[in-house]
């Protein structure tokens, strides 16, 4: 590695396009013509009622979302402010492990002539990947868990790159923010195992830094476990949702398949070329605990069935390997303008589809617009639901769209109410998505804070009122059962919205078989079906 190498990290305009793309974000969410996540309503919700130590999901987000709202308010671009600055730190992430690959053995040493690609290399795979530039628009965990498995991995490239164990220090702080984010970080912590107990970068675990390092990564996450005891492990029930929902429709066929709509074919051939070099080349062999962490957090994501995008944050490293590798390649003689334009074209390739498939991949255009696109295109799978049913537009769209609506209408229903009406009365919601629409907008029309049975909003408890008179956004029948009254006041509804949002009814309900407070073991999510 040269000095000059070493002091030249990452270059100017590498920076430039960082703090582009993240402009760009927030443009799209002052213009954009859809409004907030359904998810997004329950993180804020999350964090209006932050128990730090008694939460169902790690509390990292609820976290966030309280820093965002203080500092910038309640606008959409405000909350999603720090999204589109952590998938711009992504990026820079990546590019900064480009460098330190290419400062291998016998790369570094044909630094002419091949340098000057590698960032673009980087550049143009992480924004050609539609899993990269999708997550900093919504206020979600999914791109705070990227960030947090990217720097694991660089943690540890810096780790063989500067022969420092102390390195292992900045992996437990990864692996401990990631545990406050989401528990899936532990398939590449168990990568990572694996990966030293197969290198010999093994001779760690006799010194203390490894295991300082463990004891950081659970300090850290801490909140994240402790709030699964205080709860009785409600992780549990979630992992049964989704196996009997979203996740039983998996298989290895569909976790491969999702990864081409994830970053498209050239991006998986990129990201496979990278994941062969880091495992097969001679010059990268003291990175091999890289591949070896990659390829186990998959294997064990394809064995819980485990949904595409989840093991996503391997690519940022991916990609940075694949572009050492090229870097080397074009730098060898003969045929280095053969090679450039080559490289030079698949860039051009991926730019392109990038390009083509904008529109399903960032919430720019009209849903009407989007719809037809997505059809001409005959993007099935961009817009079928986790379930397996088909959407006019990607659902992540259709789950931003007509939640106001919802919030007004129940606001004009329960002006409505006598004033003692509205003394006594409960305002509920059947599903996390509008009860947090609720809580969300309902301030300004006037509602009081929603109780909801649903998921996590269930621990957030009844309130103190008796519940002989609720007003419900959405249900069913079932609520007879519990309510000796119960009618439709209206059907309220947005077409474009995924299915059960189309036709949701406002249900008035009186004089419940028992207080609100007794019957509330019948909503606990944990033993509901």
């Amino acid at each position: 590695m040269t000095a000059r190498h070493t002091a030249r990290s990452i270059p100017r305009f590498v920076m430039v396009t960082a703090i582009v793309v993240a402009l760009a974000h927030v443009a799209i969410n002052v213009w954009g013509p859809y409004g907030f996540h359904r998810d997004e309503f329950l993180y804020l919700a999350m964090g209006e009622r932050l128990q730090l130590w008694r939460m169902d999901f790690p509390p990292f987000i609820a976290i966030a979302a309280n820093v965002q709202r203080a500092l910038f308010g309640d606008a959409l671009w405000s909350v999603r402010l720090l999204p589109a600055i952590t998938g711009s730190l992504l990026l820079l992430a990546a590019v900064h492990a480009a460098y330190r690959f290419r400062a291998a053995p016998t790369l570094a040493e044909h630094e002419e002539g091949a340098a000057p690609l590698l960032p673009h290399l980087v550049l143009v795979a992480m924004l050609g990947s539609g899993v990269f530039l999708r997550p900093p628009n919504m206020f979600q965990p999914v791109i705070f868990d990227q960030l947090w498995w990217t720097l694991a991995l660089l943690a540890l490239v810096e780790r063989q790159h500067h022969n420092d164990p102390r390195w292992w220090m900045a992996v437990g702080a990864a692996l401990g923010l990631g545990l406050l984010t989401k528990f899936s970080i532990a398939f590449i912590g168990v990568g990572i195992v694996v990966g030293v107990v197969l290198t010999p970068l093994r001779r760690d675990l006799l010194t203390r830094w490894p295991w300082l390092a463990l004891l950081l990564a659970l300090v850290i996450g801490a909140p994240s476990l402790v709030g699964q005891v205080a709860l009785d492990w409600p992780i549990t029930w979630q992992m049964r949702d989704l196996a009997a929902g979203q996740l039983g429709r998996r298989s290895l066929t569909a976790f491969l398949g999702d990864q081409f709509g994830l970053v498209g074919p050239l991006g998986m051939l990129f990201a496979a070329g990278g994941w062969w070099w880091l495992m097969r080349a001679p010059q990268s062999r003291h990175y091999r605990v890289i591949g070896i962490a990659t390829a186990v957090s998959w294997l064990l994501l394809i064995a819980q069935r485990g949904k595409g995008y989840y093991g996503a944050p391997v690519y940022p490293v991916l990609f940075a390997a694949a572009a050492a590798a090229v870097s080397g390649w074009l730098a060898q003689a003969p045929h280095r303008t053969a090679r450039r334009r080559t490289v030079v074209g698949f860039m051009a390739a991926n730019v392109l589809l990038a390009v083509v498939g904008l529109p399903i991949t960032l919430p720019i255009a009209s849903p009407a617009f989007t719809a037809a696109y997505a059809q001409r295109l005959g993007a099935t799978e961009a817009t079928r639901t986790n379930y397996g049913t088909q959407l006019a537009l990607p659902q992540d769209y259709a789950d931003m769209l007509g939640w106001e609506e919802q919030v007004r209408a129940v606001a004009e229903e329960w002006g409505k109410l006598s004033e003692a009406e509205r003394g006594r009365a409960v305002l509920a919601a059947d599903n996390y998505g509008r009860a947090g629409a609720l809580d969300f907008f309902g301030p300004r029309y006037g509602l009081p804070r929603v109780v909801s049975g649903a998921g996590s909003y269930w621990y957030f408890g009844p309130g103190d009122r008796s519940g002989e008179l609720l007003i419900v956004l959405g249900g069913e029948e079932e609520l007879k059962q519990i309510w000796q009254s119960c009618r439709v006041l209206r059907t309220v509804g947005t077409a474009w919205a995924v299915e059960q949002e189309r036709r949701v009814e406002i249900w008035r309900c009186e004089r419940p078989v028992a207080p609100l407070q007794e019957i509330w073991a019948k909503f606990d999510p944990a033993i509901a079906g």
